[in-house]
C-alpha cells in the first residue's frame, strides 16, 4: 500500500506517517526475532523492571529454601512466603498501613511458571511501547495501571492475596489496543498484535487460576491512557512537562515502595 499517498488523501503528513509505519514494521520484526526493539534507546526501562523482578524472585527463593521450603519455594511459594516478600494482601495495607504493598506486589510472583510467562510478555510488548512513548511516559503508564489493577481487585477480592506482574502487562496492552486503534488504518496491525496477546493472557490466567480481576484492571487502566494520550508530536511536547513530573513520581513512588519492602524484611514487620 502506498502510505504516503493514503496519508497526503486524508490531508496529513504522508511522509513522516510512512517513516513511522516503516519503524513500526520493523519493531514488529525484532519483536518476533526476539531482538532488541530499534529506538528503545541505549538505557531502556524494560530490563531494568525485568531485573528487578528476577532479583525479588531470586532472593524470595533463597529465602523459602533456607527456611526449609525445598523446591516449592521455586515452584509454588506458600502464600506466607509471598507476603513477606511484597504480595498483595488489602487488611495489611489498610489496618497496617503498608501501602508500598500497592506497587512492591507487581515485582513479587507466585512460582517459576508464573514469572516466566510475565517476563516473556514484558520482554516482547514492553520495548515496543516504550519506544513509541518514550521512558517518561512508559514509567507512568507501568505504575499507573499496577495501581488500577489492585484497586480492582480490592473491589472484587479485598481478601485474597495477589502478586505478579501481569495487571502491568495488561495495561501496557490495553493501552496499545486503544492507542494504535485511534491511528486507523496505521495502527490496525499492532492493535490485532496487541489484542491477541491480552486474549491469550485472558485465557491462559483462567487455566492457571490467575487473578483476572487485576488484569481487566490494569487493561482498563491503560485503555484509558491510551484513549488520552496525545497522538501528535505538537500534543506530546505540549504535555512534556506534565510526564516529567508524573515519572519523577512514578519512578520515586517504585523505589519508595521496595525500599519499605526491604526494611520490613530486614526488621520482621
Amino acid at each position: 500500500m502506498d502510505w504516503k499517498r493514503l496519508f497526503d488523501g486524508l490531508g496529513m503528513n504522508g511522509t513522516r506517517w510512512q517513516w513511522r509505519i516503516m519503524r513500526w514494521e520493523r519493531n514488529l520484526k525484532a519483536m518476533f526475532k526476539g531482538e532488541k526493539v530499534p529506538g528503545s534507546g541505549a538505557v531502556s526501562l524494560t530490563p531494568i523492571l525485568i531485573g528487578i523482578n528476577l532479583v525479588l524472585f531470586l532472593l524470595m527463593t533463597l529465602h523459602g529454601l533456607a527456611l526449609g521450603g525445598g523446591m516449592r519455594a521455586m515452584l509454588n511459594p506458600p502464600t506466607q512466603l509471598l507476603l513477606f516478600w511484597g504480595g498483595q494482601f488489602w487488611p495489611l495495607v489498610i489496618e497496617h498501613q503498608q501501602w508500598w504493598r500497592c506497587l512492591t506486589y507487581a515485582f513479587t510472583h507466585g512460582g517459576l511458571m508464573h514469572i516466566a510467562f510475565n517476563m516473556v510478555v514484558l520482554y516482547q510488548v514492553g520495548p515496543l511501547i516504550e519506544a513509541e512513548i518514550g521512558k517518561r511516559r512508559f514509567i507512568v503508564l507501568y505504575t499507573l495501571t499496577a495501581l488500577t489493577a489492585t484497586g480492582l481487585g480490592y473491589l472484587w477480592h479485598p481478601m485474597t492475596p495477589v502478586v505478579g506482574a501481569s495487571g502491568s502487562l495488561f495495561g501496557l496492552i490495553g493501552f496499545a489496543v486503544a492507542y494504535y486503534h485511534r491511528m486507523g488504518p496505521a495502527g490496525l496491525e499492532i492493535r490485532n498484535f496487541m489484542f491477541r496477546w491480552a486474549v491469550f493472557a485472558f485465557i491462559f490466567g483462567l487455566v492457571v487460576g490467575a487473578d483476572n480481576a487485576g488484569h481487566l484492571g490494569g487493561a482498563l487502566g491503560g485503555a484509558a491512557f491510551g484513549l488520552v494520550l496525545p497522538l501528535g508530536v505538537r500534543g506530546q511536547r505540549a504535555s512534556a512537562g506534565l510526564f516529567n513530573v508524573l515519572a519523577l513520581f512514578s519512578a520515586a513512588g517504585i523505589a519508595i515502595s521496595l525500599a519499605l519492602l526491604g526494611y520490613s524484611i530486614l526488621t520482621g514487620i
